[in-house]
């Protein structure tokens, strides 16, 4: 696999995550949780974190920056929070999109992969009931986890772990309760993949 199918499965994989976004200011709510303590980031630093991301899913290289500043920033304040932590993951991937050495490419990668790979271990029940832009964090955290993993080369065999994880978002009965976006980006991964929701 050429290291330049890489930058653009990347590239790919944010292309999608940029589906599921809502622009902020059609955000009906702020992100909450129903658990005592909430670790859902601010409105306002989530909605600059998530235009910032958005610009560098499109490509504009120079915006993965402050992305990565405005994530790690609210990754470092909000440490328990999956969804960050599997959006920061997504972003260390996009610097291989910027890089121009190969090494640098695939270190930026495995890096975004190792970022995702925490997410997903520090998910526990109480994710299922927390609500993120009216999805539950368990069910974003997931899906960008799987999106991701599904647009990598096979080299870095994650094929595997993106379709199941792909599977428990598509049957879990949360699903029909999220907003439209968050579903379209759902099922445009599931045709994507050859699958029917």
């Amino acid at each position: 696999m050429r290291l330049s199918s890489l930058s653009t499965a990347v590239a790919l994989a944010a292309a999608i995550l940029v589906a599921l976004q809502v622009p902020a200011t059609a955000h009906a709510a702020s992100p909450t949780a129903t658990a005592s303590t909430s670790v859902a980031p601010a409105n306002k630093a989530w909605a600059h974190a998530l235009a910032q991301f958005q610009k560098a899913a499109k490509g504009d290289d120079s915006a993965i920056d402050d992305a990565l500043a405005a994530l790690t920033s609210l990754s470092a304040a909000h440490p328990g929070h999956p969804a960050l932590k599997a959006y920061l993951g997504a972003t260390v991937a996009m610097q291989g999109r910027a890089a121009w050495l190969p090494w640098r490419k695939m270190r930026h990668a495995e890096d975004g992969l190792a970022q995702i790979d925490k997410a997903l271990s520090l998910l526990t029940p109480v994710h299922q009931s927390m609500l993120q832009r009216g999805v539950p964090v368990a069910l974003e955290t997931k899906f960008v986890a799987a999106n991701t993993f599904l647009k990598l080369p096979s080299m870095f065999m994650r094929h595997e772990r993106g379709q199941a994880l792909l599977s428990e978002v598509m049957n879990s009965p949360q699903l029909s309760a999220t907003p439209p976006e968050f579903k379209a980006a759902v099922r445009a991964l599931a045709t994507a993949q050859g699958r029917s929701q």
